[in-house]
């Protein structure tokens, strides 16, 4: 139960340091929408998203009305579609992006993710196709978001995949040039994906998944910040504290949240995502809470230590408010859409560098970071092939969203609009790996991958 207390004190959270529920997000399976034809198979995958997800929008507007409860996004997330559309006629997936836009926006969702492929072992055909349609279907759709899973520490790195999707970005970025790359926003490399993320652009619903279920996001960045003005100078046990306290009182409000919205849609809830998503807003960033740590500003040594005292309270205090916690569950730092972030990326004392060493303790990886349009296809596969490294050693999920803005270089800024911010474009090290990359093949796991 929710006493008085708590109530109260989650609505001054909610009118003041701007909680709330960041996504509500539907994992919908397309097994079922197989099918030799092409055609059939998205008026199959059409009808299905129509029919489970009509009333997702209206259900989270209806919770937001009733317990006054901001939610941000109502988003959707299919089986990965190299999965579906393998047994088809289709000599390229387009159709089926094309499809799932359609289904996205009859539905009025914010975001579709799960336009994907696992290939972290090697290609199948399906792969293959679904890998060469991404920048073509990113740049003719609005909301399909795309993601590729290249790594896990079970598997080791396919490095084949690693160079081509260095390749996919560029391309990707090609073809919305004149929106700053735009479609590059919407596409992640994974290493260690998992399969109930309820963020965008990463979410998937994994073949492991029920036919149907829901998964709440939630968000906090500026109550963690506000909760640590009250331990400024205090030691750093009584800080750790202090964010198990809040994540607690954030997760709670996701757990309602998500209660409610499977009881009325009829769909098994899945898991609360315990990770502190930032937005531009000044006030909302998860740069200010580590700064508020002590810090003069984030990219500064020890910054690093910061963000894993944060990941790892968020992650206590988180787990003892839901029995049900799951996707990616700590703090992301995406540049373009942390204010603190784009603030110290634009006075040069953020690099990328440092920001590579913070994916190490961090939930995700270097997300939503831009870099000038004349990066090399190569450079931008070995900055995949480092994250996905920190991912297999490590045992964690580590991810890039990186844009390659055409025609713009360092010092510059690229807009990309709402929640995906702005960002400043970053310098990359000019050294040349393409030696490296094409070398191809796989690296193998690492020996903590064999655990049986």
């Amino acid at each position: 139960m929710i006493n008085q207390g708590e109530i109260l004190e989650t609505i001054a959270m909610i009118d003041q340091q701007h909680l709330d529920v960041r996504t509500i997000t539907m994992g919908i399976s397309l097994l079922d929408c197989a099918d030799a034809s092409a055609w059939r198979s998205c008026e199959k995958i059409y009808g299905k998203i129509c029919r489970l997800a009509g009333k997702l929008v209206r259900v989270g507007e209806d919770i937001e009305a009733e317990f006054g409860i901001p939610i941000v996004n109502k988003r959707v997330a299919v089986t990965p579609v190299a999965l579906v559309a393998e047994s088809s006629d289709a000599a390229s997936y387009v159709p089926y992006a094309r499809a799932l836009d359609r289904a996205a926006k009859a539905v009025g969702v914010d975001f579709l993710g799960g336009f994907s492929a696992l290939v972290h072992k090697g290609y199948t055909v399906g792969d293959r196709k679904l890998t060469a349609s991404i920048p073509e279907a990113l740049a003719e759709t609005d909301v399909v978001c795309a993601s590729v899973n290249v790594a896990t520490t079970r598997a080791g790195i396919n490095m084949d995949a690693v160079a081509e999707m260095g390749r996919v970005i560029k391309r990707a970025a090609e073809l919305t040039g004149d929106a700053g790359g735009r479609a590059c926003a919407k596409l992640v490399v994974f290493a260690n994906a998992v399969e109930d993320n309820p963020f965008m652009a990463g979410a998937f619903h994994g073949p492991g998944e029920p036919e149907c279920a829901v998964n709440v996001g939630v968000s906090g960045p500026g109550v963690v910040s506000h909760a640590l003005e009250s331990c400024k100078g205090a030691p750093f046990d009584e800080v750790a504290e202090t964010i198990k306290k809040t994540a607690f009182h954030i997760t709670r409000m996701g757990q309602l949240v998500a209660r409610e919205a499977s009881q009325r849609l009829g769909v098994p809830f899945g898991v609360v995502d315990l990770s502190l998503a930032p937005t531009p807003a000044v006030g909302d960033s998860v740069a200010d809470i580590l700064e508020g740590m002590g810090l003069e500003s984030v990219g500064a040594h020890g910054t690093t230590a910061a963000l894993a005292l944060l990941n790892d309270a968020v992650k206590k205090g988180g787990v003892m408010a839901s029995g049900h916690v799951g996707g990616l569950s700590g703090a992301f730092i995406p540049v373009s859409e942390d204010a603190g972030m784009i603030r110290a990326a634009a006075a040069g004392k953020l690099s990328l560098e440092k920001l590579e060493a913070m994916t190490c303790v961090c939930s995700v990886g270097l997300d939503m970071v831009a870099v000038p349009g004349d990066t090399p296809a190569e450079t931008i596969s070995a900055i995949i092939a480092d994250e996905a490294a920190i991912g297999v050693v490590n045992n964690k999920t580590t991810a890039v969203r990186l844009i390659p803005v055409p025609g713009k270089t360092v010092g510059e800024r690229v807009d990309f609009g709402g929640l995906l911010g702005s960002a400043p474009i970053m310098a990359v090290n000019a050294c040349g790996a393409k030696a490296f990359i094409d070398r191809g093949g796989r690296i193998p796991a690492p020996l903590q991958g064999l655990r049986n």
